[in-house]
């Protein structure tokens, strides 16, 4: 049996404070989402794969990083409840911002910028979507409410159910991954990518115009950002083909390249 594609993720983490030592956790939504996610790969019915979900820790040696990184087949660059930090941003920073810890925003800025390098495919989910753009050289407005003053609302702080419409680009992957239709997403954050990265395009929406997706313009490159979740509990059964098309385009890649015999001459 072949082996199955091996997709790193990269978790949350909180320093120690006066009364609790520092902590490392992952989202289940990912590992399980992962793991369930299942696409076919020939023609027998045995003949189905899943991804194995690889935990990474945020570690601090970069060569350390790069020879795990040269061990997967894939990177989901997973969100967090807290935000980039604007000052590193050249913004100044917002009351309804709250920084993420240094530790882990360091962390996954050399995350996301080896794994660009080695042009890994990667799947982008939320804040991970934030960071992929602002890594590749785009921007992100700091407060939707603000910044975009007759936006949807893309947040609740109370009820974690908010869904809206998304209108998506014909002829792009997340075109391809939902076809045609009324696609909804769960939403819920309050920040988003203003100006898209150079090399990226695109792939989706809001009614009000904020960006919800956006892809690599290099086809033979998988690198997808999507601003909601397709992890969590709140997601649709369609989202699950965010997952079942990054695992195919894993696969494909690392199909061997059958060369015609050349002619005796």
């Amino acid at each position: 049996m072949a082996t199955k594609p091996l997709i790193g993720f990269n978790g949350d983490y909180r320093a120690a404070r006066k009364d609790t030592i520092a902590l490392s956790w992952f989202n289940t939504g990912y590992y399980d989402t992962i793991s369930a996610a299942k696409i076919k790969t020939g023609p027998k019915e045995t003949d189905v794969t899943n991804g194995i979900p690889v935990p990474i820790v945020p570690l601090a040696d970069d060569a350390e990083l790069k020879q795990l990184l040269g061990m997967l087949d894939g990177l989901v660059l997973a969100g967090c409840t807290q935000d980039l930090d604007p000052i590193r941003m050249g913004m100044e920073k917002h009351p309804a911002t709250r920084s993420m810890p240094l530790r882990r925003e360091d962390f996954d800025r050399r995350l996301c910028r080896m794994a660009v390098e080695m042009r890994m495919p990667i799947l982008a989910i939320g804040g991970g979507m934030q960071l992929l753009n602002v890594i590749c050289g785009g921007t992100l407005y700091q407060h939707i409410a603000e910044d975009c003053p007759r936006a949807l609302h893309h947040c609740d702080p109370v009820e974690s159910t908010l869904r809206h419409v998304i209108e998506i680009v014909p002829g792009t992957r997340v075109d391809t991954i939902y076809g045609p239709g009324e696609i909804r997403i769960n939403s819920q954050h309050h920040q988003s990518v203003n100006t898209v990265a150079k090399g990226f395009r695109v792939s989706a929406r809001a009614p009000d115009g904020v960006i919800e997706a956006f892809e690599s313009e290099d086809p033979d490159w998988f690198c997808l950002g999507v601003q909601w979740h397709p992890e969590n509990e709140s997601s649709s059964a369609l989202d699950m083909q965010v997952f079942e098309q990054f695992l195919t385009a894993i696969v494909d890649q690392k199909q061997p390249v059958i060369l015609p015999m050349r002619k005796a001459g």
